[in-house]
């Protein structure tokens, strides 16, 4: 029944559709990431400290040019998966490239991010080449107007995740009051013609509310003909919405791209049919084009190419779809309130949930001796960037503190070192409340995939605002 449903012969068009906004969003991504963070910010300079996800610490930077050769690479290999140009090779590099940038800096972590990463693995694997491509010109062979399903089911399954678990993790306490929202809209209220809107408490509440109902029911609504077009037209006013008052970057465009792939799979056809009565130049290079598939498939030699072992790519890809589900389920493990300990926040779709603010600062001391004592505030070697983050994230206050351990062994001469954190947080505008155990060594303490964090207090939701 599964092999039946992910083989069943398919238009190539909304795959093809995909990989071309795929790879302009990439590129653009790309390039947003090395003019605004490499080049404006300086964020990976070799001689600042980078933040690193636990389990990736072996990703390290490079001087420039090298550093700035892999971005150009990352571009091209985007553009090349866009023209559909030595594709399966674009989209290698494309892949690497990507997350190699990602997994430079725990601070620039972004829902787009980690899902494009996800998503540049899978654009290695679809036969996204085969129609509207440049490869096509050397290898006309390669050409088809039918796939199996199982690629755009893939990217409708990874879309339904995001929104679903996204849409689960807005069911709490903060966000059914309004809040971050309440808080972080009336900052917007000098916006071009919105602004005003912006600061009326019931606007936060209907995006709030609005939020929770577009994330859970867009993906059912998508899968019924009757109420597609009402709900994709829903779907696109809310990520409008969130790119005017957000800026979010390429993600509301990524989510309406991926979201149009639950039309009917002939619908970019009957895009560019439309179009094609409307502007002559795209008549033009349409027909064209028609012109040459036609040619392309009449000398076909094999449409049918040779086909994989249906059971085993439908088990790949059934350990794929079981794999993405279970990683956001890692925060329902944990007792603690995730917006305040973090523990599962990452890859779990908890998009804009929590507005948090942290100050404080470590106390270092040398045990054997009992006379070396400091304390140090990270600002004076972080950027202004991580050490606004940093401060309420307990994986890179961990991580801070074992760079500091390093650095004070060496400096003292001593492997008895002990580092204790005096941090407090601000959780969605309640007061400042403590957020560390300060008599907890963090020099002792490990990272763990499942070990909740026994030094991060637990958090008073009751506590007033400020």
């Amino acid at each position: 029944m599964l092999g039946k449903y992910l083989f069943r012969q398919i238009d190539i068009a909304p795959l093809v559709f995909f990989r071309i906004v795929f790879g302009v969003l990439g590129v653009l991504d790309v390039i947003g990431v090395w003019i605004y963070y490499h080049l404006y910010k300086n964020t990976f300079n070799p001689d600042q400290l980078q933040i690193k996800y636990y389990g990736f610490e072996w990703v390290q930077t490079m001087p420039d040019p090298w550093l700035s050769m892999v971005f150009w690479l990352t571009i091209v290999a985007g553009l090349g998966v866009t023209l559909g140009k030595w594709y399966r090779l674009s989209a290698t590099v494309f892949a690497l490239g990507f997350s190699y940038i990602f997994f430079l800096e725990k601070c620039n972590y972004l829902n787009h991010g980690y899902l494009f990463c996800v998503l540049s693995y899978v654009m290695i694997f679809v036969p996204a080449n085969r129609a509207f491509a440049l490869d096509l010109k050397d290898k006309p062979h390669l050409y088809t107007n039918l796939i199996a399903r199982w690629p755009i089911f893939l990217l409708q399954f990874l879309m339904a995740v995001v929104y679903i678990y996204g849409g689960l993790a807005k069911i709490n306490i903060d966000w059914l009051r309004a809040l971050p929202l309440k808080i972080w809209l009336p900052y917007k209220k000098d916006y071009f013609i919105i602004g005003p809107l912006l600061e009326q408490e019931w606007v936060a509440w209907l995006m709030s509310y609005g939020g929770i109902l577009h994330d859970l029911f867009i993906i059912p609504f998508m899968l019924f003909r009757k109420t597609r077009v009402p709900a994709f037209l829903i779907c696109c006013s809310f990520h409008l919405v969130n790119t005017m008052v957000f800026q979010i970057g390429i993600f509301p465009w990524l989510s309406m791209a991926l979201t149009a792939l639950f039309f009917p799979h002939d619908f970019p056809r009957r895009l560019v049919d439309f179009l094609k009565q409307k502007i002559g130049l795209i008549r033009k290079w349409a027909l064209r084009y028609e012109i040459y598939a036609d040619a392309l498939q009449a000398n076909m030699a094999n449409l049918a190419s040779v086909r994989k072992s249906t059971f085993f790519l439908s088990l790949v890809i059934t350990v794929f779809c079981i794999v993405q589900l279970l990683i956001p389920l890692r925060q329902y493990r944990y007792e603690s309130n995730v917006a305040w300990t973090e523990e599962g926040h990452r890859y779990a779709w908890r998009m804009m949930l929590r507005g948090k603010t942290g100050s404080g600062y470590f106390h270092i001391k040398d045990l054997a001796s009992d006379k070396e004592e400091k304390t140090v505030y990270a600002s004076s070697f972080l950027t202004k960037r991580q050490n606004r983050k940093y401060k309420s994230q307990p994986d890179m206050i961990l991580f801070v503190a074992h760079h500091l351990r390093d650095t004070y062994q060496e400096k003292w001469d001593s492997d008895s070192v002990a580092i204790y954190p005096h941090f407090r947080v601000r959780l969605n505008g309640r007061s400042y409340q403590a957020f560390t155990d300060p008599s907890v060594d963090l020099a002792q303490e490990e990272w763990s995939w499942t070990k909740p964090w026994s030094w991060v207090l637990p958090v008073d939701l009751d506590a007033a605002p400020e």
